[in-house]
Formats: C-alpha cells, structure tokens, sequence
C-alpha cells in the first residue's frame, strides 16, 4: 500500500523555502560567531528565528499530496543542517603526535563556540606502548554530592589517631575510595580520584566547561613517563559535539632529576610539571633538613586544579605574582564531604577533610610566597587548609567562604590577604598574623584553640566587614560544647566595618576564652570607641600591659619557635 497522505501545502514552495530558510540560518548564524558578536545559544537562536518560517511559509499552503519519503528526505536535509551547527573543535592540547608532554597534563578543547559539558558517553586513554587502556571515564556517573549529606548523631571523631603512612597510593595501584583510617567506605557511585595519596579519594568533575574551551581532567597520576597514549572520546562528553575517535601524543622519557632542587609548573606546559600537584606528587615526602629544601617555582597562569598534598617538609611553593598565579577548583563541604561516621577538623589526630580547594596536611616547614589560592564555590569552603607545624605564608592570597582559612599548627602569616563570607579563619592555632589585611561578611574567626597552644594574633593588620554580622570573633555553643581556652590578641589594628561591640556572641561557657584589644583604631587612623564592646574582650594598657603587649608581639614566644 502506497504511503500517502492529503496535506495542505504547495510542495515546490515548501522545498524551496525549508532549503532556503536552513542554508540561510546556518550561513548567518556562522558569520554570526566568526564576527565574535554576543553568539545566542544554539537552542535559543533556532527558536527565535523559527516563527521566520511559520510566517513566510505558512500563507503559501495549499491543497496537495506527497509521499513520506518526500517528507523523510527534507528532514534529513534539515538534521543535517542542524549538525553542520554543532560545535566544532577549532584547537587540542596536546596537538596530535605532540612529544615531550607532561606526566600530569589536563587535555585542552577549544571550540568554535560556547560548550557544555554533557552527561553520557566515555572518556578512554589507551597506552600504545603496552596496548591497555589506563584510563575510562564513564560521563553518566555524577561528579559529587550537590546536597548536604544527613546529619549522623552517632557519629563520633576517630578513635584512634589518623596516621599519615609514608607510601605511594595512587589511582593505578589502589581503588578509589579505599578506606584509610577508622571511616567507613562511601559507596555511592560518584566519580572518584586519589589525589596525594588520599585513597578515600576525593569527587572531582572529569570535564570543565568555561566559554569555548573544555578541559579533560584524567583520573590523577595515570601517564607515565616515556609513553604514547591514544585519547578518545565519545559522543555526549560534550553537548552537541560527536567526540573525536583518536587522539595520540607522547609524555616526556624521564621526569626531572630527583637531584633538582628547583622545579617550575607552567599551565601551559612549558615547565617541569602543568599543575602544581603534579609537582607535589614530585617531591619525596618528610625532606630531612633544610639543606634538602626543594623550590617550586609556579609561572603566572591559571590553574583550576583539585590540591591536596600530604607529609611534605622543607618545601617551598613560590609563584611568580600573587595576582598572577591563581590556584583553585569548585569544591566544598557538600561537593566532598566529611565520613558520615566521622567528625572532622576539631581534635588533632583527626580524620583529614577533602573540601579546600588546596591542602597542605600534616606538612612542616613549607614556605608558601605570592600566590592565590581559591574556593569557585560557597557554603563550607576552604580555599586554604594548613595543618602542620612551623609553617609560613607571605604574600598569600586566599579567598573562600565559610572557613575561608583554616589553619591547624603554627603558621606565620606576613603580608596576606584573606577574604571570606564568615568564619573566614577557622582552626586551633596557633597563628601569628602580621601586617595581613582580612575582609568577611560574617564573623572574622571562630577560634577553636584549646590551652595547649596560642590561637589568632594580629599584629598591624586591617579588618574590612562587609555585613552588619562581621565582628571579629564570636564564639557561641557548638552542639553542646564550647571554646573557653580560645584566644585571639589584636595589637594596633585597623578596623573597617566592624560593629561597635567588636566580639559576639560570646556564650558563658566560653567567658574564660582571652580576648585581648590594644589601640585599635578606623582606617582613618583615629582610636576606636570600645564604649560598647562585649564585656569579654580586655583592653590593654600600653604601660601597665606593657610586658603583655611585648609578648604578644614576638611571634616567636606565640608560635614556640
């Protein structure tokens, strides 16, 4: 039986204008991008200019007939317009057959036009050399949690104290999320990397998408050295692109000297190393002494990159600008929480948390000079934590969100610039800021020092608050306990924005905590009125508080160095 049915329309003009209108949109929507005009998303540019066709072809309809093989041929021909509209790759890195790549590079697409990163469809790397593939990325798992997991009332800090093994644990030799420590195994399917030899591992998005350019993260510490690798990537890793089937280049022969002492990370690979934990993951952990000290020189660039490292001492990270070197990642407390068993962050020992965007653990010694380091997202998120001892940071600038700075261990802070939403600095202490400027929303600090060691000491620093909630300290009852040894010293300090009664709230059970204020004065330079500051905070006197005053500001005898 023929296939035939009555509809109303003039088949030559039908033809000709669904030809005309489908050429004619797809040459002006690429002259369009080729101009670098504001180009519409793809969807949002056919649906405005589709009433085009409803207008101008509609009228001319007309009684006749036409088989659907007709019908199936202009459809074809207007599918196959449409695919000439997809994203088309106009760059790679690495280029096909390049050589000489770093072991820990990011694979770089860049396209015609704005791309989303999509939802189906496997990223494989394939090494030539032993003719395995090393490396499968399945887009349909999720990146990470984008809730808040449950709270667990049972769960309890780590019964015994988190040790920090000395052992090369990565993704090729150790599943992803391979407990280590008293925490139970997270089994919901995310995906997953061991970073640092953290193999509960961390959820890291495999494709990032800003404007035209995609970047593949691979699974960490994958390539090796001396090898070919062949990339492919399949359709639906990036919306309306159909993948590339093969894709081939050829990692440096040999990493650097273990003799080096100075190493470079460039981003655009011209260094030792593209990211700056590849670098890290370079250099042996616990170095003896400072003789052994190893630099990592950082060149300007931007480096969207998930870092955590682990037992590193006597190293120094050293950007080239700290506006010029920008390190950060989108993740938080919700992104990469904490074991739903375990608590995090309040007791020494305790299990590490995943959720800075940089992390330097159990680490001693290290110099951190003129760079960024920053959280892309909000909610609980580090942009800097620093647990270690004899610590120090000049020229750092960290910008997060709540707890944008968490230190846990003794740290000098010169000449920092630290920006948070509140909490901005959070942790036990001890740390001596000197010269350092800090900006929040909400509370400066929530100090969590017990009697053991100082806390927060700022010496010429400036306060900036940015919301009617940004007193310096505050120190509530946290789920039934409290702080009563915390301390926080302010010695000739700039206050901007900070409401009059400076510290609060300050829960009773915390009225012991030492809060000291000596000649605190606005960015003017005129004293601050204290007629209304809490009653918790002391003012010190410059000559009867003379040899208190002296104390606190050697940081020396506040950091027991």
């Amino acid at each position: 039986m023929s296939c035939r049915y009555i509809i109303k329309y003039d088949a030559s003009i039908f033809y000709h204008n669904i030809f005309v209108f489908c050429f004619y949109h797809f040459i002006s929507y690429k002259t369009h991008l080729a101009c670098k005009k504001n180009a519409m998303d793809l969807e949002k540019y056919w649906k405005s200019h589709i009433s085009v066709f409803f207008r101008n072809i509609a009228p001319k309809i007309t009684l006749k007939t036409i088989d659907m093989k007709r019908i199936f041929i202009s459809m074809t021909g207007i599918i196959t317009c449409m695919n000439l509209m997809a994203q088309t790759p106009v760059s790679f890195y690495p280029q096909e057959n390049d050589q000489d790549i770093n072991i820990d590079t990011h694979l770089v697409i860049v396209f015609d036009q704005t791309v989303k990163t999509g939802s189906k469809g496997i990223i494989t790397v394939t090494d030539k050399t032993t003719r395995k593939v090393v490396d499968r990325i399945d887009m349909s798992i999720p990146a990470g949690p984008t809730e808040g997991q449950p709270k667990n009332p049972n769960a309890v800090y780590t019964p015994v104290p988190y040790i920090y093994k000395v052992e090369n644990v990565t993704n090729r030799n150790t599943r992803p999320g391979t407990p280590s420590g008293a925490a139970k195994e997270d089994k919901r399917k995310y995906q997953k990397t061991i970073i640092g030899g953290f193999s509960d591992a961390f959820h890291f998005y495999p494709v990032i998408c800003h404007g035209n350019k995609a970047t593949v993260y691979l699974h960490n510490n994958m390539l090796e050295y001396g090898h070919e690798y062949e990339i492919k990537i399949s359709k639906g890793v990036i919306e309306g692109w159909n993948g590339k089937k093969s894709w081939t280049f050829r990692t440096k022969k040999n990493a650097p000297s273990a003799d080096l002492r100075h190493i470079v990370v460039a981003a655009d690979g011209s260094g030792d190393f593209s990211t700056l934990q590849g670098a890290m993951d370079w250099i042996p952990d616990s170095l003896p002494s400072e003789a052994s000290r190893k630099k990592v020189f950082v060149k300007n660039g931007d480096y969207e990159e998930l870092v955590y490292f682990r037992n590193k001492r006597f190293v120094t990270i050293q950007g080239e600008s700290m506006d010029g070197v920008v390190v950060h990642y989108p993740n938080n407390e919700v992104f990469n929480p904490h074991p739903v068993d375990i608590k995090t962050n309040e007791q020494k020992g305790t299990f590490p948390s995943r959720r800075a965007a940089v992390a330097a653990d159990n680490c001693a010694d290290m110099i951190f000079k003129d760079i960024t380091f920053k959280t892309d997202c909000k909610g609980q998120a580090e942009g800097f934590l620093l647990n270690g001892e004899r610590n120090f940071a000049e020229n750092v600038h960290v910008i997060g969100d709540g707890d944008a700075l968490q230190v846990n261990g003794s740290a000098y802070w010169l000449n920092c610039v630290i920006d948070g939403g509140g909490d901005t600095v959070l942790g036990r202490g001890p740390s001596y800021f000197n010269h350092c400027t800090l900006s929040s929303y909400g509370a400066f600090m929530w100090i969590r020092n017990t009697r053991e060691n100082h806390g927060n000491i700022f010496n010429d620093c400036t306060f900036k608050g940015l919301g009617k909630d940004a007193v310096i300290v505050r120190l509530p009852d946290n789920k039934g306990r409290n702080y009563p040894d915390a301390e926080c010293v302010l010695l000739n300090c700039t206050l901007d924005g900070v409401p009059s009664e400076g510290f609060g709230p300050i829960d009773e059970s915390a009225s012991t905590a030492n809060l000291l204020e000596f000649n605190s004065h606005d960015k003017e330079g005129k004293t601050i009125d204290i007629s209304k500051r809490n009653k918790h905070v002391r003012q010190l006197d410059a000559i009867k508080d003379a040899e208190t005053i002296g104390k606190y500001s050697n940081a020396n005898w506040v950091l027991n160095w």
